[in-house]
């Protein structure tokens, strides 16, 4: 049973940086992606980042390149997130999934975490 949880959210100031963590379990190999997703209030899930544990590949949305980095460290199972430069319209629950895809289509995700809130505002 694969299992995520995530940690690390909070409230931060425009311009502040947070790291989610993604706790990931379950897994027999390492033919997966961990991807990071976000919703806002009122607003579609959407993709954020996605990480294959097998080589490290990455892909990012175009609103958060050069300002997030996703990372993984395989011998803690842990997918993280480091956000930085952020603005008030990153705030938004995140959540970590796992599919088979590297990928930041949400469809094609199977296993999902709980969601950590983020808010950024002054």
């Amino acid at each position: 049973q694969v299992q995520l949880v995530e940690s690390g959210g909070g409230l931060v100031q425009p311009g502040g940086s947070l790291r989610l963590s993604c706790a990931a379990s379950g897994f027999t190999n390492d033919a997966y992606a961990i991807g990071w997703f976000r919703q806002a209030p009122g607003k579609e899930r959407e993709g954020v980042s996605s990480i294959r544990a097998s080589d490290g590949s990455t892909v990012y949305a175009d609103s958060v390149k050069g300002r997030f980095t996703i990372s993984r460290d395989n011998a803690k199972n842990t997918v993280y997130l480091q956000m930085n430069s952020l603005k008030p319209e990153d705030t938004a629950v995140y959540y970590c999934a796992a599919g088979t895809l590297l990928t930041i289509v949400p469809v094609a995700y199977y296993y999902w975490g709980q969601g950590t809130q983020v808010t950024v505002s002054s």
